[in-house]
């Protein structure tokens, strides 16, 4: 029998594929498989965490280079209270560390910082550095990075009805004139645009109270790929299966053939 060859491509060659006219302008990412990462190799969950820390800078950076406007990251969502607190605790150090270490990365690539969730329930210590870091970066333009922290989409929507609501109540708004635009604006996300990626690693084919409203008509790619595993070639390839897809926004082919001919 002869010899099977499998033909992997390199960097090069992928980013070769991709149009950089038709790059996501918002790409999203659940960051999953850490702690499958770890057990794998016999390690504490709190190793394949601070692995993914890795992957987390390798994507940031490959992102702005290429010319993603904004990038989102679910680093910890508000059900991730629920877990030993060991790992919690060990999670809320990893976060103050890494905010530290890559201050320096962000201000070399020009990258702005921004954080949704209900970001009162993080320690003390993670808000201080979280502020700090996101003063310093304000002024950058190049890519907007977004981490969710302590985020959950139900909480963020609960949250918006209630503002709305109370604005209704004390005639600052009318009824009438609620819409998307006055929802969008009162979600964490209102300094945002519409997510039309979202990337999903591990093999898990699940949302998890990510984004709900801002994913209506994302694209989703999912690999079995661990978080701690992914790299450049990874996203690279997401971004090329993105890029093979026809978005319709609910119109037929038909009708979007002529638009993209415009």
């Amino acid at each position: 029998m002869g010899k099977t060859h499998v033909f992997v491509l390199n960097n090069m060659e992928l980013l070769q594929k991709i149009n950089i006219d038709y790059l996501p302008n918002h790409l999203a990412i659940i960051m999953d498989g850490n702690g499958r990462w770890a057990k794998q190799k016999g390690m504490l969950r709190a190793l394949g965490h601070e692995s993914g820390t890795k992957s987390v800078k390798t994507t940031v950076e490959t992102c702005a280079k290429l010319g993603i406007k904004n990038l989102t990251l679910y680093a910890f969502s508000t059900e991730n209270w629920n877990r030993p607190k060991l790992e919690v605790d060990t999670l809320m150090k990893l976060l103050v560390s890494s905010l530290k270490k890559e201050i320096k990365t962000l201000q070399n690539n020009n990258i702005k910082l921004n954080a949704i969730g209900n970001l009162t329930n993080l320690p003390d210590s993670v808000q201080k550095e979280l502020l700090e870091v996101i003063n310093k970066t304000a002024e950058n333009t190049r890519m907007t990075l977004t981490l969710a922290l302590s985020y959950g989409a139900r909480e963020e929507l609960i949250q918006a009805v209630k503002k709305i609501s109370n604005k209704v109540k004390n005639n600052i708004i009318s009824e009438e004139a609620i819409d998307e635009s006055i929802i969008n604006q009162h979600l964490y996300t209102h300094n945002l645009p519409d997510v039309d990626l979202v990337i999903r690693t591990s093999g898990e084919h699940r949302i998890s109270n990510f984004l709900l409203w801002q994913i209506a008509y994302a694209e989703f790619y999912f690999t079995n790929v661990l978080w701690p595993d992914f790299s450049e070639n990874d996203l690279y390839e997401s971004i090329i299966s993105y890029q093979k897809r026809e978005r319709r926004f609910g119109k037929t082919s038909e009708q979007i053939i002529p638009e993209k001919n415009v």
